[in-house]
Formats: C-alpha cells, sequence, structure tokens
C-alpha cells in the first residue's frame, strides 16, 4: 500500500531554546483527501526534540499538538497516520536521561492525540528507542536498549495501538536490529517491528554506488537487511556472519533529511 510524507520539514521555533516545529498543517486536509484519491493509504509526519537543547516544554507541546492535529487530519480523509516525535541521538546524556524526555514527549503526545478524538486503533507510532546520547561514554546493550524502552511504552502507550514501528536514527545496521530482536524475545501488547531508512538501505547504496553493474548485489543487500529486521521482528535474529559495513554507525550531528 502507498503512503505519502505530508509534513513540510522543520524550521526553528521562535521563543525555544535554538529548537525546531514541523510546519505542514495549512492546507493539509485538502492535500489529504487528494493524496486518498490518487491511491494513498497511509501518511507519515516527522517532527524532532533535542535533548541537548531542553527539550523545552513549549517544543514538546508543539511537537506533540502538532502531530496530533496531523493524526486527526489523516484519519479524516482516510490515511492511517505514523505518529512520529524523534528524540534526536545528538548529545551526550545517559540513557536514563532518554527515558526521561521520552516518557515526557509520548505523555504530551498521547494527551494531544486523545483531546483530538484520534482513534488509537487506527494509528501507528514510529518511535526512537531508547537510548544514550550518541557520545556518551557508555553504549548501552541491546538488553539494556529493550528493557528501557519497552518501559518507556508500556507506561505511556494504550495497548490499543496495533504497532509500533521503531526509525533507527543513526544506530548502525546491526545495532538496530539487534535491538528490535532483543525487544521481541517475549510478548508484547503491541506489534513491535521497523520502520528503518538508514539501517535498512546503507550497505545497499554503498554496494550500487549508482552503477548499473551493481544493481544486483545492492539488491541482495538490501533483501539481507530486509530478511534480518523481518526475522527481528519475530524475536529470532543472529548476526552471525553479518558484514563489517553493517555493523559502522550512521550517527550525524544535527541530521536533517
Amino acid at each position: 500500500m502507498p503512503g505519502i510524507k505530508v509534513d513540510k520539514g522543520l524550521v526553528p521555533l521562535p521563543g525555544s531554546n535554538n529548537e525546531s516545529w514541523c510546519q505542514g498543517l495549512d492546507g493539509l486536509a485538502s492535500r489529504s483527501a487528494e493524496y486518498y484519491k490518487q491511491g494513498a493509504r497511509f501518511a507519515k509526519w516527522r517532527t524532532v526534540v533535542s535533548i541537548p537543547n531542553g527539550p523545552s516544554d513549549l517544543a514538546v507541546k508543539e511537537a506533540a499538538w502538532g502531530l496530533a492535529r496531523y493524526a486527526a487530519i489523516s484519519q479524516d480523509n482516510g490515511l492511517v497516520p505514523i505518529v512520529e516525535p524523534e528524540i534526536l541521538l545528538d548529545g551526550d546524556h545517559s540513557i536514563d536521561r532518554t527515558l526521561e524526555v521520552a516518557e515526557k514527549v509520548w505523555a504530551e503526545v498521547f494527551f494531544y492525540l486523545a483531546e483530538n478524538n484520534v482513534f488509537f486503533e487506527g494509528i501507528l507510532l514510529k518511535p526512537s528507542m531508547v537510548t544514550p546520547g550518541a557520545e556518551h561514554k557508555e553504549k548501552a546493550t541491546p538488553q539494556q536498549v529493550a528493557d528501557y524502552t519497552l518501559k518507556m511504552l508500556k507506561r505511556r502507550v494504550p495497548p490499543a495501538v496495533p504497532g509500533i514501528m521503531f526509525l533507527s536514527g543513526g544506530q548502525s545496521e546491526v545495532e538496530a536490529t539487534l535491538n528490535l530482536n532483543a525487544m521481541n524475545q517475549s510478548p508484547n501488547p503491541w506489534h513491535v517491528s521497523f520502520s528503518y531508512a538508514r539501517a535498512l538501505q546503507n550497505t545497499s547504496l554503498k554496494t550500487w554506488k549508482g552503477l548499473p553493474e551493481n544493481i544486483e548485489a545492492a539488491q541482495r543487500a538490501l533483501l539481507i537487511r530486509a530478511k534480518a529486521n523481518s526475522l527481528a521482528q519475530l524475536g529470532r535474529y543472529s548476526a552471525e556472519g553479518e558484514s563489517e559495513e553493517s555493523k559502522k554507525g550512521m550517527f550525524v550531528k544535527g541530521y536533517t533529511y
């Protein structure tokens, strides 16, 4: 089923601590109706929260309200909204600080989703995993990431929500897959799966290099990653035999797209 990214990108948020807000609500209803006519059946809206910059109450509220309005408008036009407040990896904070911020953000998001009468059974979430900041001196194990992330989700996400589709956010391909696998070692109230960009495409793109003669090898590389994550969302993945390229981190400070 085709879907479409409907936000219009991040811009500076006046009155905040150098933070951003996501634009795109103006005209969204008419655009969404047109997307549905063209065959779209789901939508995506990405906003971000920065831990080193606060996050300020203003930025968290703006992120949550924008996501809730987008979700309500999407559902009103027949589209399933993917709700994505990305908590950026930037910073040297601990995993406990990430947990604290993630709980605050998702509390606000679900408060405003309810205020906007969003149908919880008709949304998907695209959260960040709860990890230390990319510049923190200690890396977390897959089990720690799974424990912290599931603790946060169980405290904040109603079981009415059918699916959690994680973003990778600059983790290496193998890291993202190992963490997802660790979260699926026991049953969860929601389907816990993946919606990766970099952690699905990186090795494939580097293999392809834009050259026609590399297409088949690049397709094989993509299939390996897709299969690995397919197994991880069933809790059956093993990192045995993974390439060195797939183990390289992809964090980029201040990453935008």
